[in-house]
């Protein structure tokens, strides 16, 4: 099992930078990918980013790209969010997830490809 916890939410202005942490505590070894989730109120759960865990290969969605980066520790098992401009459509519950290692039915841009969620953390970003 893999425990995630997540920290760094909170209130920001429109323009201005957050940066999220998570940290796997656990099972680590070998996990595959991480990534980034967040669902705004009425609105289905979206991918916001995702990191391949050796490679450090990245992915990003089109509302973030250019102004949101993912990053990792390997040897502490955390994974990093900075966010950048942002704007209040960012507004949402940010969650962090992981996935075992693995062959998986599932693309790593898809949720379930995921076996580990954190409970998220809220950010709000005032207009």
């Amino acid at each position: 099992q893999v425990q995630l916890v997540e920290s760094g939410g909170g209130l920001v202005q429109t323009g201005g930078p957050l940066r999220l942490s998570c940290v796997a505590t656990g099972r680590t070894f070998g996990t595959n990918a991480m990534a980034w989730f967040r669902q705004a109120p009425g609105k289905e759960r979206e991918l916001v980013a995702r990191i391949l865990w050796y490679s450090g290969n990245e992915y990003y969605s089109d509302s973030v790209k250019d102004r949101f980066t993912i990053s990792r520790d390997n040897a502490k098992s955390e994974v990093f969010l900075q966010m950048s401009y942002m704007k209040p459509e960012d507004t949402a519950v940010y969650y962090c997830a992981s996935a075992a290692p693995g062959d998986r039915r599932f693309s790593n841009l898809d949720g379930r490809y995921y076996d580990y969620w954190g409970r998220g953390t809220q950010v709000t970003v005032s207009s």
